[in-house]
């Protein structure tokens, strides 16, 4: 089934699609002939225009000699982007335009003027009120519309450079214009500096007259200070006396306190040393005394002497006694000078004490007249401070003063023209051989794409897709059918498939069951004679089964064929609601004559549908409607022309494919269709479904057919005995 189910892709024939360019080639080249001849006439017989082109430098043109004091060359201005656009709407001022336009009278120039020489023709425009009249606007703005019509001033990218371009019937013109509109532009500077000069002149001139007269003032505050002030005495390094002895006198104070600690720290150590026993040597105060240091010398010699004589003589010897009672004086006389030293040190920590307490009263007198002092420098630093910044204005205006009186006859402008238009000796338009070939090259293709575009949108160059070659569905009006009465026959059925002779045999099974083959069921149904129309038990499945059968495969298609005709169609309404009412999403597509199928589930076939979907009529969310008896939904065979619709049966595999993606499963009633009607219809995922009402010999020969064709897995179903709300069928069922 899979090369069955080939979508309805076409391809493009592009031998057949260019091969239109060769049969039309008459067309094509004459339409390109006679564009081009008018395009080689309106160049021959145009105005010809000329163009010239003036360029301005923005850069400060600045002398070494004439520059300003303090500056040099890096501290000249330079334009950015932002800068030089400015220049550009400057120069395209209306200002500058107007004085440009009274220099040159352009006003009395028919190009800039269109009130001269007016053509009849244009003249009875104006007066039917087809035109309007050009008197009626201001001269001046005539001209200045003109011009900016012809003008374009524009800054050469990433340069500082400005082009002024025009262009003008006449040559010599149209070099005049732009040259001179740049010498209006570098006047309407000069001006501008000019009169900024005057005006900073007419401003300096009184300020430098207040300002001299506020600097004297402020000198003359800060001398009757200083001369009403007798105690703000300044000191050499140009402070206050007061501040300068109350510094000196800190200083001092210091140093006396920390002498005095000094003393009394070490009177202290040489009192506890004293008391506790200790060794005087640790305190460098006693042992930088002379005499300490004599007599430390001689307890040495003595102890040296003893220790000799202590080898020779008995301890008891009147020389060794002699000489310890002499190291034993020698002790009391060094502790007896500590003592004189430790009364020393206090008596210069007392001294020293009684500096401090003098100093102590020397700051505190100080500190009350450096307050004072404090606060009157203050304010005659104020004072200095306003008459400082007087001066400094003072001078500043006046270095500006002197500049700008001495720039009276001399101002640089910030632009100079380096390149001056000249008188152009071809016209830029028309240009003959471009716009020729232009016209040539754009008619030519452009006929080539529109006759390509309607060989395409024609369809002639259109072919099937490789794969997608369907016929035609062929639709066939149905009858209503009574059931036929089953006559006997003893014979086998010898049906004709392929030139050979296929015997099917008949037997009868006594309980409906499905049986190994289908044709052997189809064959069964002629095996015993019935006086009335019974229920088949040739092997067909009921409506429970066959939804069971696509919930269970997961199919994406069913295709119901009813040979019996419009009554069979009820299989597939039935199995529709079957499958929907177990949860999935389903659709049912009716391509019926007579609507069998969807005319029960809508109650009526005034429905658009399918054939209003095929003839372009109407769109998927038309013609798709809910079932009124179940979650079902249902496309209905629709209001439209059916050969209109049938026309467009090729798109019939791209309509099932948007189907299937939509929705879980897509049911399709054919009627009594064969196996090349429904090779459309059938993709992947698809199960064929035969609809049978009674089994005899249309119903076998129809299931024959498709089996032999190549749908051997084609299932029988059958709607007798299944009763759905909304839909009785009693006996034989009948969708219509």
């Amino acid at each position: 089934m899979s090369d069955q189910s080939a979508a309805a892709d076409v391809d493009v024939d592009l031998r057949q699609l260019f091969a239109s360019l060769a049969r039309n080639w008459l067309r094509i080249l004459v339409i390109t002939l006679l564009v081009t001849g008018l395009a080689f006439a309106f160049a021959w017989l145009a105005t010809p225009h000329y163009k010239a082109t003036t360029q301005l430098k923005i850069q400060l043109s600045e002398s070494a000699y004439t520059r300003p004091a303090g500056t040099n060359e890096d501290d000249k201005p330079v334009l950015d982007a932002e800068g030089v656009a400015t220049e550009v709407q400057v120069i395209s001022s209306s200002d500058i335009l107007k004085q440009v336009a009274a220099d040159l009278k352009l006003g009395d120039k028919p190009e800039f003027n269109d009130a001269l020489g007016m053509s009849p023709v244009t003249r009875l425009l104006v007066i039917a009120g087809l035109k309007s009249d050009p008197e009626e606007i201001p001269l001046e703005e005539r001209v200045l519309t003109k011009m900016r019509d012809k003008l374009n001033v524009y800054g050469v990218e990433k340069t500082r450079v400005i082009a002024v371009e025009f262009s003008s019937e006449d040559p010599q013109l149209a070099a005049d214009i732009p040259n001179a509109i740049a010498k209006a532009y570098l006047a309407y500077q000069a001006d501008a500096k000019t009169k900024s000069n005057a005006a900073a002149t007419a401003f300096l001139g009184p300020e430098i007259d207040d300002l001299q007269k506020q600097v004297r003032d402020a000198e003359a505050k800060v001398a009757a200070f200083r001369s009403a002030q007798s105690d703000l005495l300044m000191a050499g390094n140009n402070s206050v006396l007061a501040t300068q002895q109350l510094s000196e006198l800190s200083s001092e104070l210091s140093r006396v306190r920390a002498s005095r600690a000094s003393a009394e720290a070490t009177a202290e150590r040489v009192r506890q040393a004293l008391q506790n026993g200790g060794s005087l040597d640790a305190v460098p105060e006693v042992l930088s005394s002379d005499l300490i240091q004599r007599l430390r010398e001689r307890q040495i010699e003595l102890r040296t002497n003893i220790a000799d004589l202590s080898t020779t003589l008995l301890d008891n010897h009147p020389r060794l006694r002699a000489m310890r009672s002499q190291l034993a004086d020698l002790d009391g006389q060094i502790r007896n000078e500590a003592q004189k030293i430790m009364r020393g040190l206090l008596t210069q920590a007392q001294t020293a004490q009684a500096r401090e307490n003098q100093l102590m009263s020397d700051v505190n007198k100080l500190k009350a007249a450096s307050s004072r002092a404090g606060e009157e420098q203050v304010q005659l630093d104020a004072l200095q401070r306003e008459a400082n910044v007087r001066r400094q204005q003072l001078e500043s205006y006046m270095a500006s003063f002197r500049e700008v009186s001495s720039r009276k006859n001399y101002l640089p402008v910030d632009a100079s023209v380096f390149s001056e238009a000249r008188v152009p000796s071809e016209p830029y338009f028309p240009k003959l051989v471009p716009i020729v070939g232009a016209a040539l090259v754009g008619s030519l293709l452009l006929m080539s794409v529109i006759t390509l575009l309607q060989e395409l949108f024609s369809g002639r160059a259109m072919r099937p897709a490789p794969g997608a070659r369907f016929e035609r569905i062929e639709q066939v009006a149905m009858s209503a059918m009574s059931a036929p009465v089953v006559h006997p026959e003893p014979a086998p059925e010898v049906v004709e498939v392929d030139d050979q002779p296929t015997t099917v045999e008949s037997e009868l099974v006594p309980e409906p069951e499905p049986a190994p083959s289908v044709l052997e069921g189809a064959a069964a149904a002629g095996s015993e004679p019935q006086a009335e129309p019974v229920r088949s038990s040739l092997g067909e499945i009921d409506v429970e089964k066959a939804a069971e059968k696509l919930i269970a495969s997961g199919a994406a298609r069913a295709i119901f064929v009813s040979p019996e005709g419009d009554e069979a169609a009820a299989s597939a309404v039935l199995v529709a609601r079957e499958v929907s009412d177990a949860g999935l999403r389903v659709l049912l597509l009716d391509l019926t004559a007579s609507g069998a199928a969807s005319r029960p589930m809508l109650d009526s076939g005034l429905f658009p549908g399918i054939t209003n979907l095929l003839a372009s009529e109407a769109q998927f969310s038309d013609v798709i409607h809910a079932d009124l008896y179940s979650d079902c939904h249902v496309v209905p065979v629709g209001t439209a022309d059916p050969v209109r619709a049938m026309r467009a049966a090729d798109r019939l595999p791209i309509i099932m494919q948007s189907l299937t993606t939509a929705y879980d499963l897509v049911i399709v009633e054919c009627g009594p269709a064969d196996a090349q009607g429904i090779s459309r219809l059938v993709g992947d995922s698809t199960e064929v479904f035969m609809s049978m009402l009674q089994a005899d010999d249309e119903v076998a020969q129809a299931a024959v057919e498709l089996i032999e064709s190549g749908y051997p897995d084609l299932t029988l179903v059958t709607p007798i005995g299944h009763e759905t709300p909304g839909n009785p069928v009693p006996g034989r069922r009948s969708a219509a």
